[in-house]
């Protein structure tokens, strides 16, 4: 910014938070949001009509559109809602719950927890991909133990990203590895990344404190409340009671199978390389379709019927496509108003050498909860963290572990992530009721990770 004070900034979200915690409506919160940083950004142009601002929010929002994975990414979550409508219809959940619990897989609660563990951890190459397989493999299993919605979403959103940022056998670990190649040779490079997996302390803490929720079967503050007060939640209305477990796990084998074969052919033969946007859209709109062949092959569904319920599923999951179009077009907004930025460079001005891991970490947190996006905290700060790294003598490692634990840490507490929406889109809840409860969870690793990093950095200082 030039005119306005960089301090303003973050003006867009406040308002966001501040209408969530009134109105608890995350949809016109963005909206508002989005609203007032278009109008800063006029208004640091020297023009100040809000009418104006309120047509450069529109096209803000069309503007979501131009950018092809975002597209992609917005069509994956509608076609997700008739892959879900499918298989309940079907009965395939019903009868997929019912065979688990006879095979012995999930027969308790605490079971039933290990398994949506371990298909988080198992499916690492892609984040979406492993909250979406988990939340439908569980939701009926969580269901029966009258486990909540919330619980769920915490398990699949606390796995995900912390497993993709560990093993980095992914796009995850290619997209940072790209970040930090301008900077070292790539045999230095790739062992920098390497050396940040012990040093990324939020992400070994969440995963040690989502096992421990699900070892030791406690849950406390409101996640506690939320499971004392839990309905039992019913999707009968959609099932046939002769369904098939097959008319479930086989839409999911083609949705995990081809998703890493579509990673392979996007990525020509170098799974790595792949695109993640394209290849999960692909993936799910494979399933989708034979999820649809199977069911009209029945003989007690119809064409027409099966249709039907497939624009239904979809119909259920738009406000949660809404929220998501609007998260994006916030982060892009803020991305110009310079949001990011300004706390980044908040990190470099007169710290404590032994505090910089820490305060890293803290900026990196905050880019990602005001943005919602943890890729685009890592291309932000990436740029700043390892040259302060070189040039201050402080190891490349460790800061770069403080911005990738930072930026998954913000993502993991804020209403306007993708991750945050599509999480809360697998569990089905609702993403407030999401964030109410992952929070507390979120923000006790993250003082962990602060207190480790000021003793590392006292350490190596």
């Amino acid at each position: 910014m030039t005119q306005l004070p960089a301090w303003l900034s973050i003006l867009p979200a406040l308002v966001a938070i501040a209408y969530v915690m009134w109105r608890r409506d995350v949809v016109i919160a963005l909206v508002l949001a989005i609203f007032t940083s278009e109008w800063l950004l006029l208004m640091d142009g020297g023009r100040y009509a809000p009418t104006t601002g309120l047509l450069n929010t529109i096209e803000r929002v069309v503007a979501v559109f131009a950018d092809q994975g975002n597209t992609r990414l917005l069509l994956f979550c509608v076609l997700v809602g008739a892959l879900l409508a499918y298989m309940r219809f079907s009965g395939g959940v019903r009868a997929t719950v019912n065979r688990l619990v006879k095979s012995g897989i999930a027969t308790t609660p605490r079971r039933t927890g290990l398994v949506t563990f371990g298909t988080g951890v198992v499916i690492f190459i892609e984040s979406n991909l492993s909250v979406l397989t988990a939340g439908i493999l569980s939701r009926g299993l969580f269901d029966k133990f009258n486990m909540s919605r919330e619980r769920l979403a915490y398990i699949i959103d606390s796995t995900s990203a912390p497993v993709c940022i560990l093993i980095l056998l992914n796009a995850w670990g290619a997209f940072v590895l790209g970040l930090i190649a301008s900077y070292f040779d790539q045999q230095d490079a790739v062992s920098i990344l390497v050396s940040t997996i012990p040093l990324n302390v939020y992400a070994w803490s969440t995963l040690l404190l989502v096992l421990y929720t699900v070892i030791s079967g406690k849950v406390h503050g409101p996640m506690a409340r939320t499971e004392a007060s839990n309905a039992p939640v019913t999707e009968v209305e959609f099932e046939h009671q002769a369904g098939r477990a097959r008319d479930m796990l086989i839409p999911l084998a083609v949705l995990v199978v081809s998703m890493l074969g579509f990673m392979v052919w996007t990525g020509g033969g170098d799974i790595m390389a792949g695109s993640g946007s394209k290849s999960v859209l692909y993936a799910t709109a494979l399933a989708t379709t034979v999820a649809y062949l199977m069911l009209v092959t029945q003989a007690r569904f119809t064409g027409r019927q099966v249709l039907d319920e497939g624009f239904k599923g979809m119909g259920e999951l738009l406000p949660l496509v809404a929220i998501l179009l609007l998260s994006i077009a916030l982060g892009a907004s803020v991305k110009a108003l310079g949001t990011g930025v300004f706390i980044a460079g908040l990190v470099a001005d007169y710290l404590p050498l032994f505090m910089v891991p820490a305060i890293v970490f803290i900026a990196g947190a905050f880019a990602s909860f005001t943005t919602g996006t943890s890729w685009g905290t890592f291309a932000l700060l990436v740029p700043i963290a390892i040259p302060i790294a070189l040039n201050l003598g402080l190891p490349p490692s460790l800061m770069l572990a403080a911005v990738l634990g930072g930026g998954v840490f913000g993502d993991h507490c804020s209403p306007v992530s993708d991750t945050t929406a599509v999480s809360s889109l697998a569990a089905g809840c609702d993403i407030l009721d999401h964030v109410r409860t992952q929070l507390p969870y979120a923000l006790v690793c993250g003082v962990i990770t602060v207190v480790a990093y000021l003793i590392m950095g006292y350490m190596v200082v």
